[in-house]
């Protein structure tokens, strides 16, 4: 509970407290069955009664370390079903931390690639949490690491087309979509995905298309015959106009100084 992680840090070796707590620092709208309903504010009594220092990761087994790693990745899970994005973006990135640690013990290869499993998943939710927050630059590298130890993985293809398409790249996104589909023919989300992207796609080249025609000054069609214009409207150029204009300005002043002269 989120609530015991921010009081449980003030209290004193033996001391008690009680925590009166909004559900969002809880059990949210889930609730917990049986005896915790949705939204419910929850009143705590906590009593601290012992306190050790976090494990030293360099020493932690590769099964250790999985259990650990895995704890922070379910309790991110947790905080996104919440639409929590900021905790959960927090909690997989104490997992990766967990997995990417330099360790002294050595793990076989089965522990290896357990952790390497892990650490996609991680990667994966932390896409989706920063893709929700627009947090698009980062949720791009978060794919991107992905796809270098997997680079067929489907949900990490799926989400760099998300990011590229909400920046505006569609060019690099619809590529990247359609290599996800040919990966999953059946997903019906990354092709309902891919037609939207390819209808903005060619929706954004005719409005550019457009600019440059306006820019160019809207160019006949070569071989066209030009139109000639019968009548050329009647029309003062303004410099005349304006001259003009301080000339008689000019002679009304003088008038005026000459009157007073006189």
């Amino acid at each position: 509970l989120q609530a015991l992680d921010l009081c449980v840090q003030l209290l004193e070796m033996g001391e008690t407290a009680l925590i009166v707590s909004d559900p969002k620092y809880c059990y949210g709208a889930q609730g917990r069955s049986p005896d915790v309903p949705p939204n419910a504010t929850l009143t705590l009594e906590v009593e601290l009664l012992g306190a050790r220092d976090a494990p030293d990761l360099e020493l932690l087994s590769g099964q250790e370390k999985l259990e650990l790693a895995n704890r922070k990745r379910e309790r991110g899970n947790f905080f996104y079903q919440q639409a929590d994005y900021v905790l959960a973006i927090n909690s997989y990135d104490i997992a990766l931390k967990i997995l990417s640690s330099s360790s002294k013990v050595d793990f076989s290869p089965e522990e290896e690639a357990e952790l390497l499993e892990v650490k996609v998943k991680c990667l994966n939710n932390l896409a989706a949490s920063q893709l929700k927050l627009d947090h698009y630059e980062a949720a791009l590298k978060s794919c991107n690491l992905v796809l270098e130890h997997q680079p067929g993985n489907i949900k990490a293809l799926f989400r760099k087309g998300k990011v590229l398409a909400q920046q505006g790249e569609y060019r690099e996104a619809i590529p990247i979509l359609k290599a996800a589909l040919k990966l999953e023919p059946s997903n019906k989300t990354i092709h309902t995905e891919l037609s939207k992207l390819v209808k903005k796609h060619a929706d954004q080249k005719h409005v550019e298309t457009e600019m440059y025609r306006k820019m160019l000054g809207n160019p006949s069609t070569p071989g066209a015959p030009g139109k000639c214009k019968d009548k050329v409207p009647w029309s003062i150029p303004w410099k005349w106009l304006f001259g003009a204009t301080a000339i008689a300005l000019g002679g009304v002043a003088l008038s005026v100084v000459i009157a007073a002269r006189n």
